[in-house]
Protein backbone atom coordinates (compact mmCIF):
# COMPACT_ATOMS: atom_id res chain seq x y z
CA UNK A 1 0.00 0.00 0.00
CA UNK A 2 1.25 3.66 -0.84
CA UNK A 3 2.37 6.40 1.50
CA UNK A 4 -0.67 8.32 0.27
CA UNK A 5 -3.19 4.98 0.53
CA UNK A 6 -2.12 4.69 4.44
CA UNK A 7 -2.61 8.11 5.08
CA UNK A 8 -6.20 8.54 3.27
CA UNK A 9 -7.05 5.63 5.21
CA UNK A 10 -6.19 6.75 8.14
CA UNK A 11 -8.18 9.63 7.89
CA UNK A 12 -11.49 8.16 6.66
CA UNK A 13 -11.43 5.64 9.38
CA UNK A 14 -13.07 7.73 12.00
CA UNK A 15 -15.65 8.97 9.79
CA UNK A 16 -16.05 5.59 8.47
CA UNK A 17 -17.40 4.24 11.91
CA UNK A 18 -20.20 6.44 11.38
CA UNK A 19 -21.78 5.22 7.73
CA UNK A 20 -24.11 2.50 7.42
CA UNK A 21 -22.81 -0.94 6.44
CA UNK A 22 -23.62 -0.64 2.59
CA UNK A 23 -21.51 2.25 2.36
CA UNK A 24 -18.50 0.71 4.59
CA UNK A 25 -18.77 -2.12 2.26
CA UNK A 26 -18.84 -0.10 -0.80
CA UNK A 27 -15.84 2.11 0.55
CA UNK A 28 -13.99 -0.91 1.36
CA UNK A 29 -14.76 -2.45 -2.29
CA UNK A 30 -13.10 1.07 -3.81
CA UNK A 31 -10.44 1.31 -1.62
CA UNK A 32 -9.52 -2.33 -1.89
CA UNK A 33 -9.36 -1.47 -6.08
CA UNK A 34 -7.98 1.85 -6.12
CA UNK A 35 -4.74 1.26 -3.42
CA UNK A 36 -4.63 -2.74 -3.05
CA UNK A 37 -5.68 -4.51 -6.09
CA UNK A 38 -4.65 -1.67 -8.78
CA UNK A 39 -7.26 -1.96 -10.51
CA UNK A 40 -6.85 1.94 -11.25
CA UNK A 41 -3.62 2.75 -11.29
CA UNK A 42 -2.69 0.28 -14.27
CA UNK A 43 -1.47 -3.48 -13.94
CA UNK A 44 0.05 -4.64 -10.81
CA UNK A 45 2.15 -7.98 -10.64
CA UNK A 46 1.24 -10.61 -8.39
CA UNK A 47 3.91 -10.29 -6.09
CA UNK A 48 3.22 -6.47 -5.68
CA UNK A 49 -0.62 -7.03 -4.61
CA UNK A 50 0.69 -9.90 -1.79
CA UNK A 51 3.01 -7.50 -0.46
CA UNK A 52 0.52 -4.84 -0.61
CA UNK A 53 -2.03 -7.02 1.57
CA UNK A 54 0.41 -7.84 3.87
CA UNK A 55 1.48 -4.50 4.55
CA UNK A 56 -2.66 -4.02 5.13
CA UNK A 57 -2.67 -7.01 7.37
CA UNK A 58 1.08 -6.27 9.11
CA UNK A 59 -0.93 -2.31 9.85
CA UNK A 60 -3.76 -3.82 11.31
CA UNK A 61 -1.62 -6.51 13.61
CA UNK A 62 0.30 -3.46 14.94
CA UNK A 63 -2.97 -1.62 15.62
CA UNK A 64 -4.79 -4.38 17.55
CA UNK A 65 -1.06 -4.63 19.50
CA UNK A 66 -1.17 -1.60 20.53
CA UNK A 67 -4.96 -1.62 21.12
CA UNK A 68 -4.32 -4.65 24.03
CA UNK A 69 -0.38 -4.07 25.08
CA UNK A 70 -1.65 -1.96 27.65
CA UNK A 71 -5.10 -3.83 28.74
CA UNK A 72 -4.40 -5.97 31.67
CA UNK A 73 -7.92 -6.49 32.08
CA UNK A 74 -9.11 -7.86 28.52
CA UNK A 75 -12.76 -8.95 29.47
CA UNK A 76 -14.01 -6.19 32.30
CA UNK A 77 -17.53 -5.83 31.98
CA UNK A 78 -19.62 -4.13 33.14
CA UNK A 79 -22.01 -4.26 36.71
CA UNK A 80 -24.77 -4.76 34.74
CA UNK A 81 -23.67 -7.58 33.06
CA UNK A 82 -23.00 -9.97 35.77
CA UNK A 83 -26.80 -8.92 37.35
CA UNK A 84 -27.77 -10.44 33.80
CA UNK A 85 -25.35 -13.23 34.25
CA UNK A 86 -25.75 -14.02 37.56
CA UNK A 87 -29.19 -13.97 37.11
CA UNK A 88 -30.21 -15.90 33.73
CA UNK A 89 -26.97 -17.16 32.28
CA UNK A 90 -25.87 -18.55 35.40
CA UNK A 91 -28.66 -21.44 35.65
CA UNK A 92 -28.47 -22.35 32.34
CA UNK A 93 -24.95 -22.67 32.61
CA UNK A 94 -24.82 -25.17 35.97
CA UNK A 95 -27.66 -27.31 33.83
CA UNK A 96 -25.21 -28.42 32.24
CA UNK A 97 -22.88 -28.90 35.09
CA UNK A 98 -20.86 -25.61 35.21
CA UNK A 99 -20.98 -22.12 36.05
CA UNK A 100 -18.73 -19.94 34.27
CA UNK A 101 -16.27 -20.39 31.26
CA UNK A 102 -13.64 -21.07 34.21
CA UNK A 103 -15.53 -24.24 35.07
CA UNK A 104 -16.17 -24.56 31.68
CA UNK A 105 -12.76 -25.21 30.28
CA UNK A 106 -11.96 -26.77 33.43
CA UNK A 107 -14.27 -29.84 33.39
CA UNK A 108 -13.69 -30.25 29.34
CA UNK A 109 -9.53 -30.18 30.35
CA UNK A 110 -9.94 -32.85 32.99
CA UNK A 111 -11.61 -34.75 30.72
CA UNK A 112 -9.02 -34.40 28.26
CA UNK A 113 -6.31 -35.08 30.65
CA UNK A 114 -7.76 -38.47 32.04
CA UNK A 115 -7.41 -39.56 28.15
CA UNK A 116 -3.85 -38.36 28.33
CA UNK A 117 -3.07 -40.30 31.32
CA UNK A 118 -4.76 -43.52 30.14
CA UNK A 119 -2.70 -42.84 27.04
CA UNK A 120 0.24 -43.19 28.57
CA UNK A 121 1.49 -39.84 28.16
CA UNK A 122 1.17 -36.54 30.83
CA UNK A 123 -1.77 -33.96 28.93
CA UNK A 124 -0.45 -31.21 26.92
CA UNK A 125 -2.58 -28.17 25.75
CA UNK A 126 -2.72 -25.27 23.80
CA UNK A 127 -4.45 -22.05 24.25
CA UNK A 128 -4.82 -19.65 20.97
CA UNK A 129 -5.01 -15.79 21.31
CA UNK A 130 -4.70 -15.94 25.15
CA UNK A 131 -4.02 -12.63 25.75
CA UNK A 132 -2.71 -12.43 29.17
CA UNK A 133 -3.08 -15.94 29.83
CA UNK A 134 -5.32 -14.96 32.88
CA UNK A 135 -7.93 -17.64 31.53
CA UNK A 136 -5.41 -19.94 31.21
CA UNK A 137 -3.82 -19.33 34.90
CA UNK A 138 -7.36 -19.73 36.46
CA UNK A 139 -7.96 -22.80 34.39
CA UNK A 140 -4.68 -24.29 35.37
CA UNK A 141 -5.25 -23.48 39.03
CA UNK A 142 -8.64 -25.01 38.94
CA UNK A 143 -7.14 -28.34 37.64
CA UNK A 144 -4.57 -28.28 40.17
CA UNK A 145 -6.93 -27.51 43.01
CA UNK A 146 -8.25 -30.52 41.94
CA UNK A 147 -5.22 -32.90 41.97
CA UNK A 148 -4.66 -33.08 38.89
CA UNK A 149 -0.75 -32.25 38.07
CA UNK A 150 0.33 -33.70 34.95
CA UNK A 151 -0.43 -30.98 32.40
CA UNK A 152 1.02 -27.62 30.66
CA UNK A 153 -0.61 -25.29 28.91
CA UNK A 154 1.31 -23.38 25.73
CA UNK A 155 0.00 -20.05 25.85
CA UNK A 156 -0.20 -18.98 21.99
CA UNK A 157 -0.56 -15.38 21.25
CA UNK A 158 1.06 -12.26 18.99
CA UNK A 159 1.84 -9.95 21.62
CA UNK A 160 5.12 -10.12 23.67
CA UNK A 161 3.81 -7.61 25.92
CA UNK A 162 0.79 -9.40 27.03
CA UNK A 163 2.05 -13.09 27.51
CA UNK A 164 5.09 -11.29 29.67
CA UNK A 165 2.07 -10.49 31.76
CA UNK A 166 0.73 -13.98 31.59
CA UNK A 167 4.01 -15.18 32.61
CA UNK A 168 4.45 -13.30 35.79
CA UNK A 169 0.47 -14.10 36.97
CA UNK A 170 0.93 -17.35 36.17
CA UNK A 171 4.48 -17.64 38.47
CA UNK A 172 1.73 -15.40 41.18
CA UNK A 173 -0.41 -17.83 41.27
CA UNK A 174 1.63 -20.91 41.58
CA UNK A 175 1.00 -22.43 38.07
CA UNK A 176 4.34 -21.01 36.61
CA UNK A 177 5.49 -25.02 35.41
CA UNK A 178 1.99 -25.47 33.90
CA UNK A 179 1.86 -22.40 31.71
CA UNK A 180 4.36 -22.38 28.81
CA UNK A 181 4.11 -18.98 26.66
CA UNK A 182 4.81 -19.49 23.08
CA UNK A 183 4.48 -16.29 20.85
CA UNK A 184 2.56 -16.58 17.61
CA UNK A 185 -0.32 -15.75 15.38
CA UNK A 186 -3.01 -18.14 14.80
CA UNK A 187 -3.52 -16.51 11.66
CA UNK A 188 -1.05 -18.90 10.75
CA UNK A 189 -0.29 -21.10 13.80
CA UNK A 190 2.18 -24.04 13.01
CA UNK A 191 1.67 -26.49 15.89
CA UNK A 192 4.76 -28.19 17.63
CA UNK A 193 3.46 -31.56 18.23
CA UNK A 194 0.50 -33.25 19.09
CA UNK A 195 -2.14 -32.36 21.47
CA UNK A 196 -5.26 -33.36 23.98
CA UNK A 197 -7.15 -30.11 24.00
CA UNK A 198 -6.64 -26.82 22.09
CA UNK A 199 -8.60 -23.77 23.54
CA UNK A 200 -9.86 -20.59 22.03
CA UNK A 201 -11.10 -17.98 24.09
CA UNK A 202 -12.57 -15.48 22.82
CA UNK A 203 -10.04 -15.76 20.40
CA UNK A 204 -11.95 -16.85 17.15
CA UNK A 205 -13.92 -13.96 16.45
CA UNK A 206 -10.20 -12.35 15.89
CA UNK A 207 -9.23 -14.50 13.43
CA UNK A 208 -8.72 -13.76 9.37
CA UNK A 209 -7.69 -17.35 8.22
CA UNK A 210 -10.53 -19.57 10.27
CA UNK A 211 -10.05 -22.24 7.67
CA UNK A 212 -5.85 -22.43 7.78
CA UNK A 213 -6.50 -22.06 12.00
CA UNK A 214 -9.04 -24.89 11.88
CA UNK A 215 -7.46 -27.29 9.83
CA UNK A 216 -4.30 -26.92 11.90
CA UNK A 217 -6.26 -27.31 14.98
CA UNK A 218 -7.33 -30.76 13.34
CA UNK A 219 -4.24 -32.21 12.48
CA UNK A 220 -2.69 -31.23 16.15
CA UNK A 221 -5.20 -32.83 18.13
CA UNK A 222 -4.64 -36.23 19.41
CA UNK A 223 -6.86 -39.06 17.82
CA UNK A 224 -9.19 -38.50 21.41
CA UNK A 225 -7.84 -34.93 21.62
CA UNK A 226 -11.03 -31.71 22.35
CA UNK A 227 -11.06 -28.21 21.01
CA UNK A 228 -12.60 -26.50 23.48
CA UNK A 229 -14.07 -23.10 22.90
CA UNK A 230 -15.59 -19.80 24.31
CA UNK A 231 -16.43 -17.32 21.68
CA UNK A 232 -18.72 -14.78 19.51
CA UNK A 233 -20.50 -16.10 16.71
CA UNK A 234 -22.73 -13.42 15.41
CA UNK A 235 -22.99 -10.76 12.96
CA UNK A 236 -19.13 -9.90 11.92
CA UNK A 237 -18.12 -6.64 13.62
CA UNK A 238 -20.53 -7.76 16.18
CA UNK A 239 -23.02 -6.17 14.47
CA UNK A 240 -26.75 -6.92 14.73
CA UNK A 241 -28.74 -8.67 12.29
CA UNK A 242 -31.89 -6.14 10.88
CA UNK A 243 -34.22 -8.46 12.69
CA UNK A 244 -31.99 -8.25 16.15
CA UNK A 245 -31.84 -4.73 14.96
CA UNK A 246 -35.53 -4.43 15.07
CA UNK A 247 -35.73 -5.39 18.36
CA UNK A 248 -33.25 -3.19 19.78
CA UNK A 249 -34.82 -0.46 18.71
CA UNK A 250 -38.11 -1.16 19.99
CA UNK A 251 -36.30 -1.15 23.77
CA UNK A 252 -34.12 2.07 22.75
CA UNK A 253 -37.25 4.48 22.93
CA UNK A 254 -37.90 3.41 26.69
CA UNK A 255 -34.02 3.85 27.91
CA UNK A 256 -33.78 7.56 29.39
CA UNK A 257 -31.81 9.66 27.09
CA UNK A 258 -28.87 9.70 29.19
CA UNK A 259 -28.67 5.61 28.88
CA UNK A 260 -28.11 6.04 25.26
CA UNK A 261 -24.84 7.49 25.74
CA UNK A 262 -22.31 4.98 24.29
CA UNK A 263 -19.28 5.42 26.54
CA UNK A 264 -16.98 3.65 24.51
CA UNK A 265 -17.28 5.52 21.38
CA UNK A 266 -18.19 9.15 23.31
CA UNK A 267 -21.46 9.36 21.42
CA UNK A 268 -25.19 9.91 22.34
CA UNK A 269 -27.33 8.11 20.11
CA UNK A 270 -31.16 8.57 20.44
CA UNK A 271 -31.64 5.67 17.69
CA UNK A 272 -29.34 2.91 17.94
CA UNK A 273 -26.34 2.91 16.34
CA UNK A 274 -25.11 -0.37 14.96
CA UNK A 275 -21.05 -0.18 14.83
CA UNK A 276 -18.97 -2.45 12.92
CA UNK A 277 -16.21 -2.90 15.23
CA UNK A 278 -13.81 -4.26 12.22
CA UNK A 279 -12.98 -1.79 11.09
CA UNK A 280 -9.81 -1.13 13.09
CA UNK A 281 -7.96 -4.23 14.04
CA UNK A 282 -9.39 -7.60 13.85
CA UNK A 283 -12.64 -7.26 16.57
CA UNK A 284 -15.05 -9.79 15.22
CA UNK A 285 -13.77 -10.05 11.67
CA UNK A 286 -15.45 -13.04 10.71
CA UNK A 287 -17.48 -13.96 13.21
CA UNK A 288 -20.38 -14.94 11.59
CA UNK A 289 -17.96 -17.56 9.50
CA UNK A 290 -17.02 -18.97 12.59
CA UNK A 291 -20.21 -21.77 13.27
CA UNK A 292 -20.51 -22.61 9.55
CA UNK A 293 -17.16 -23.37 9.45
CA UNK A 294 -16.85 -25.52 12.37
CA UNK A 295 -19.88 -27.33 11.71
CA UNK A 296 -17.63 -28.26 8.13
CA UNK A 297 -14.75 -29.57 10.07
CA UNK A 298 -16.01 -30.86 13.45
CA UNK A 299 -18.29 -32.64 15.13
CA UNK A 300 -19.83 -31.63 18.36
CA UNK A 301 -20.28 -33.32 21.75
CA UNK A 302 -21.08 -29.52 23.55
CA UNK A 303 -22.88 -26.66 22.67
CA UNK A 304 -24.24 -23.95 24.48
CA UNK A 305 -25.44 -20.95 22.55
CA UNK A 306 -27.13 -17.41 24.21
CA UNK A 307 -27.60 -13.66 23.69
CA UNK A 308 -28.10 -11.37 20.86
CA UNK A 309 -30.76 -8.56 21.87
CA UNK A 310 -29.74 -8.43 25.10
CA UNK A 311 -26.22 -7.88 24.05
CA UNK A 312 -26.23 -3.90 23.62
CA UNK A 313 -27.59 -3.35 26.65
CA UNK A 314 -25.19 -5.19 29.15
CA UNK A 315 -21.69 -4.86 27.14
CA UNK A 316 -18.70 -1.99 27.46
CA UNK A 317 -21.44 0.98 24.85
CA UNK A 318 -23.91 1.36 27.12
CA UNK A 319 -23.77 -1.09 29.97
CA UNK A 320 -21.91 1.54 32.26
CA UNK A 321 -24.97 3.66 32.14
CA UNK A 322 -27.05 1.26 33.75
CA UNK A 323 -26.98 0.69 37.75
CA UNK A 324 -27.23 -2.74 38.72
CA UNK A 325 -28.50 -1.97 42.12
CA UNK A 326 -31.85 0.20 40.75
CA UNK A 327 -34.94 -1.84 40.52
CA UNK A 328 -36.29 -0.30 37.01
CA UNK A 329 -32.63 -1.00 35.31
CA UNK A 330 -33.11 -4.53 37.01
CA UNK A 331 -36.56 -4.90 35.49
CA UNK A 332 -35.17 -3.60 31.80
CA UNK A 333 -32.72 -5.67 31.57
CA UNK A 334 -35.01 -9.06 32.68
CA UNK A 335 -37.30 -7.80 30.26
CA UNK A 336 -34.82 -7.71 27.33
CA UNK A 337 -33.94 -11.31 28.05
CA UNK A 338 -36.93 -13.14 27.77
CA UNK A 339 -37.96 -11.42 24.70
CA UNK A 340 -34.29 -12.61 23.60
CA UNK A 341 -34.78 -15.68 24.81
CA UNK A 342 -38.28 -16.10 22.81
CA UNK A 343 -36.86 -14.61 19.67
CA UNK A 344 -33.82 -17.25 19.91
CA UNK A 345 -36.36 -19.95 20.43
CA UNK A 346 -38.61 -19.39 17.76
CA UNK A 347 -35.55 -18.45 15.45
CA UNK A 348 -36.41 -14.82 15.23
CA UNK A 349 -32.62 -14.42 15.36
CA UNK A 350 -29.69 -16.16 15.66
CA UNK A 351 -27.21 -16.66 19.05
CA UNK A 352 -24.63 -14.27 19.26
CA UNK A 353 -22.22 -16.07 21.71
CA UNK A 354 -21.44 -20.25 21.92
CA UNK A 355 -19.54 -22.59 24.25
CA UNK A 356 -18.47 -25.51 22.40
CA UNK A 357 -16.40 -28.57 22.93
CA UNK A 358 -15.37 -29.92 19.25
CA UNK A 359 -14.13 -33.41 18.41
CA UNK A 360 -12.25 -34.96 15.32
CA UNK A 361 -14.10 -36.60 13.13
CA UNK A 362 -15.39 -39.63 12.89
CA UNK A 363 -16.98 -39.22 16.31
CA UNK A 364 -19.42 -41.80 17.31
CA UNK A 365 -20.67 -38.69 20.57
CA UNK A 366 -23.95 -37.44 20.99
CA UNK A 367 -23.89 -33.43 21.24
CA UNK A 368 -25.26 -31.68 24.19
CA UNK A 369 -27.09 -28.97 23.44
CA UNK A 370 -29.92 -26.47 24.72
CA UNK A 371 -33.60 -27.27 23.72
CA UNK A 372 -33.85 -26.16 19.98
CA UNK A 373 -30.55 -24.71 19.58
CA UNK A 374 -28.28 -27.51 18.19
CA UNK A 375 -25.56 -25.91 16.27
CA UNK A 376 -26.74 -26.56 13.14
CA UNK A 377 -30.31 -24.32 14.40
CA UNK A 378 -27.93 -21.39 15.27
CA UNK A 379 -26.80 -20.87 11.76
CA UNK A 380 -28.20 -17.80 10.66
CA UNK A 381 -29.84 -18.66 6.79
CA UNK A 382 -29.67 -15.67 4.57
CA UNK A 383 -33.01 -13.88 4.04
Amino acid sequence: MSPLADRLIQWLRPFARQLPERVKRRLRHHLRRRFIDGASAGPVRAHEVSVARDDAYEARVAEETRIFAGQAEVHDLPPIFHYWSNAWLRPQLESFGFSNPDQFFARYLADAHEDALAAGHPARFASLGCGNCDTEVRVARLLLDRGITRFTIDCVDINDAMLERGRRMAEEHGVGAHIVPARGDFNDWRPSGQYDAVLANQSLHHVVNLEGLFAAVDAALMPAGRFVTSDMIGRNGHMRWPEAVAIVQEFWQELPASYRRNVQLHRNEPRFLDWDCSIAGFEGVRAQDILPLLLARFDFEFFFAYGNVIDPFIDRGFGPNFDAEAAWDRSFIDRVHARDETALSAGEVTPTHMLAVLRRRPWSGTCAHRPGLAPERCVRRPA
